[in-house]
C-alpha cells in the first residue's frame, strides 16, 4: 500500500498550491519589471545640463578666485582679477565645446 501515492510529489501537495505559487511567481515578475529603474534619454540630457553648468560655473568662479589670489599677492589690483577671470571664461567655453561636440552614449 506504500505505492498508493502518485507522481505528484511529496504527499500533501495540492494542485490548487501549484497555480496558486505559479501566480504569485508571475505576479512577482510583474512587479519586478514595473519597479526595474528605467533608463532614458531625458537622464542623460539632464546629467550633460548639470556638467555643462558645473563647467561654466567651475570657470568663472576658479578664474575670479586665482585673479583675486594674485591681485592680493602682486598688488595688480583689477587687472589679475579680470585677466584670470576672462581666462577661466575661455577654458569653461573650451570645455562645453569638447562635451558638446562628443558623439552621444
Amino acid at each position: 500500500m506504500a505505492d498508493d501515492r502518485t507522481d505528484e510529489g511529496p504527499i500533501g501537495e495540492d494542485a490548487r498550491i501549484d497555480a496558486l505559487e505559479q501566480r504569485l511567481k508571475a505576479a512577482r515578475e510583474r512587479e519586478e519589471q514595473r519597479n526595474a529603474p528605467v533608463k532614458t534619454e531625458s537622464d542623460a540630457n539632464y546629467r550633460m545640463g548639470n556638467r555643462v553648468l558645473g563647467e561654466l560655473l567651475g570657470g568663472l568662479v576658479g578664474g575670479a578666485f586665482l585673479g583675486w589670489v594674485i591681485d592680493q599677492f602682486a598688488g595688480t589690483s583689477p587687472w589679475g582679477l579680470l585677466v584670470m577671470l576672462f581666462m577661466g571664461v575661455v577654458v569653461a567655453f573650451r570645455n562645453i565645446i569638447r562635451i558638446a561636440s562628443r558623439p552621444p552614449e
